[in-house]
């Protein structure tokens, strides 16, 4: 399978970048080909200017920005989507949102076409630990958000939202559990139990 790996963070020697590194590879030894946008260090803009809004009075597909239509061009290429990106706000960053936002775009993602990809793996980064997610339900509302209102609406129906805990924890083993962890989830990406409604 071809998996698109998006990774959104400011600093490659970051944690995410660490897990995105153990997380193709897992993928290679899978088997897997996989292609790594890296969304800051590719010049990505994700401001969405006039030329990307969408075109809501026609049902043909508009004609976007030449950077979005070389993204949705890329996207083309694979067979399903990885995201693996540090949650801010528990939510998106800012240029991950901004990339989706220009890129699942009307008439490619929703609308009068959707997405072909077969799967998609969001993997969020979070400095906070398991209860305190859980305590407010930030990790089913993140879910809600990732797996249903964007993967399942633009025809994705085999979408998983993956939470890395606890992460500014500077403890080996700690940093190791998650490589490995990052490591798996590529390993066994086609095989893992996914659904929208997880």
């Amino acid at each position: 399978m071809k998996i698109l790996t998006v990774v959104s963070h400011p600093r490659v020697n970051s944690l995410t970048f660490s897990v995105a590194a153990r997380f193709t590879q897992g993928l290679a030894d899978a088997g897997h080909e996989t292609e790594i946008l890296d969304l800051h260090r590719s010049g990505f803009n994700p401001v969405l200017w006039e030329a990307d809004e969408p075109d809501w009075s026609s049902d043909d597909r508009k004609i976007y920005s030449p950077e979005v239509e070389a993204e949705i061009e890329r996207m083309q290429k694979h067979d399903a989507l990885a995201y693996i990106f540090p949650i801010w706000w528990f939510s998106l960053p800012a240029m991950l949102k901004g990339y989706i936002d220009r890129v699942w775009n009307n008439g490619y993602a929703y609308g009068s076409n959707k997405l072909h990809h077969k799967q998609v793996l969001w993997l969020g980064l979070a400095a906070a630990p398991k209860e305190h997610f859980e305590k407010r339900q930030y990790d089913k509302m993140l879910s809600q958000l990732l797996n249903i209102g964007m993967a399942d609406y633009c025809g994705i129906s085999n979408s998983k939202v993956e939470i890395f805990y606890d992460t500014l924890d500077s403890r080996p083993e700690i940093f190791d559990k998650l490589l490995t962890q990052a490591y798996d989830l590529g390993l066994h990406y086609d095989k893992a139990s996914i659904a929208a409604t997880s």
